[in-house]
């Protein structure tokens, strides 16, 4: 199946209603690890399973003493580990939850619970720190079977289906170019670029197929980044610069896409979004808000229209109110993504988004350092270089 042709049967399933479990399938057994003080268990991904029929937190791992007591009880274990390896080790879980945001723990914790048996791995995001650790991880999954989902929950959105209905009945003209910014506060530059821009270029791929190169200009208070703007970014990014940045990437459908973040840019957040922009029409995805999406009908370069609607995208369709609440819910708590992630071992196909997904948004993202460091030149993806550019920016 041609891989454009996959997505938009993946999120027209999306659609459907939650899968149901056999009622006498014995549950899933889920191990969650966290690090308290070091991002901890990310956006509800410890909470997630009790929300998921036929599904056991069976024990949690949690290098924080108070941190490990107090997930403990919210979760009403009987088991808890300091280590995370003797976690996997003894109570040899199908189904682990990487929890932590911080990005510098992510291959380890992912490897180990490949490397344990799991079948299934949920993690949040950025899923790693470098194309190279995403490779380790990839061919350890492929090794063992392992299913790997990265929470990018938009993913996982019904709106999606409307819009690839939308793309492909030609309501919105020709697709011209995606647009995306970053949320424009304290974090503008590479930290936004990391921890919420990848939501955005993960959806880039998803409109626009593989990347196949990037080009891009990062930028601290106005002038060009240097070695000495380097240190090591927060939440455990690795090396990190810029309070601005401007990337371009050629997406493999031949579309262009253009990702801005700029620091305390004065949108207070309302331009953190995803766009794609058609000769008659404009979708526009704000992350994590309700409605998620809207379209904007008309040719959007021509004055003289009338002002024009922005017509909310449901679960139900375009331009109609939303009829199922609870299932865009399990879309923000990721209920739905774990519902997917079993059914991926079930079925013995990929997530939707999955391990190869995951990989591809930090090829985008460090596709930026790379071409920064060659005075913005465009740089092929995947990248020949799989490390960090910016660590050996000179």
């Amino acid at each position: 199946m041609k891989r454009r042709t996959f997505l938009a049967a993946s999120s027209a399933a999306l659609l459907a209603p939650t899968l149901a479990m056999a009622q006498d399938q014995p549950k899933r057994r889920v191990a969650v690890i966290g690090n308290t003080g070091r991002g901890n268990y990310g956006h509800g991904l410890d909470t997630m399973w009790d929300k998921i029929e036929g599904t056991e937190v069976v024990a949690v791992a949690d290098a924080n003493p108070k941190g490990l007591a107090s997930a403990t009880q919210r979760l009403g274990l009987k088991q808890s580990f300091s280590d995370y390896h003797e976690m996997l080790k003894t109570t040899k879980p199908e189904i682990v939850a990487v929890g932590p945001r911080h990005a510098d723990q992510h291959h380890d914790m992912v490897l180990a619970a490949i490397e344990s048996g799991a079948r299934g791995i949920y993690c949040e995001k950025p899923f790693v720190r470098t194309p190279a650790e995403a490779d380790r991880l990839i061919a350890a999954a492929e090794k063992h079977g392992t299913k790997v989902a990265i929470a990018h929950r938009n993913r996982y959105h019904p709106a999606l289906a409307h819009i690839d209905a939308l793309i492909a009945s030609g309501e919105m003209g020709k697709v011209l170019e995606l647009r995306g910014k970053g949320k424009g506060d304290r974090r503008g530059g590479g930290e936004d670029l990391w921890v919420l821009g990848s939501h955005v270029v993960n959806l880039f791929a998803y409109f626009g197929g593989q990347p196949q190169s990037c080009s891009a200009i990062m930028l601290q208070d106005g002038k060009p980044v240097t070695s000495g703007d380097v240190k090591n970014g927060a939440e455990g990014l690795g090396p990190l610069a810029a309070n601005e940045l401007h990337a371009q990437y050629l997406m493999g459908n031949g579309v262009t896409a253009y990702y801005d973040s700029v620091a305390n840019d004065g949108t207070k957040g309302n331009g953190y979004c995803f766009q794609i922009i058609g000769s008659q029409g404009v979708v526009t995805w704000h992350i994590d808000r309700d409605p998620a999406a809207h379209f904007t009908p008309g040719n959007p370069f021509d004055p003289a229209l009338p002002p024009r609607k922005w017509w909310p995208i449901t679960s139900a369709g375009v331009n109609k109110p939303e009829t199922d609440p609870k299932l865009i819910q399990s879309v923000h708590n990721h209920v739905r993504a774990g519902i997917d992630l079993i059914a991926a071992i079930d079925e013995d196909r990929a997530p939707i988004c999955d391990i190869h997904e995951g990989a591809t948004t930090i090829e985008m993202i460090c596709g930026v350092f790379a071409s920064h460091c060659q005075n913005g030149q465009r740089v092929a993806l995947p990248l020949k270089n799989r490390g960090n550019a910016l660590a050996e920016l000179s």
